[in-house]
């Protein structure tokens, strides 16, 4: 069954953001995962959303490899450079 990771993130430290977003560019698709949107939000619509929030979108065949992602050495890693530089609020959808 399909899923989708769906990260909403809010970044407070771009350069250091940076280092995290360069060490997982393209980790997720060598664990399957298709891109399907990543953008930053330009208008809230309804909610507690914020204007310049950025939202990543992506599909993955199955949750096991969603979850293979997330649980890798490698994505773990990469996490820790994004400490403090950025809150990210990351939710499986399975469709």
């Amino acid at each position: 069954m399909a899923c989708y990771i769906v990260a909403t993130v809010r970044i407070h430290d771009a350069e250091r953001f940076s280092a995290y977003a360069l060490a997982v560019s393209g980790l997720a698709e060598s664990f399957g995962a298709q891109a399907i949107l990543k953008g930053v939000v330009t208008e809230v619509l309804e909610g507690p959303g914020l204007v310049g929030e950025r939202v990543v979108v992506s599909r993955f065949d199955t949750p096991e490899q969603a979850r293979a992602y997330i649980e890798s050495s490698e994505y773990r890693q990469a996490q820790k450079l994004r400490e403090g530089a950025a809150d990210v609020v990351m939710r499986l959808i399975n469709q």
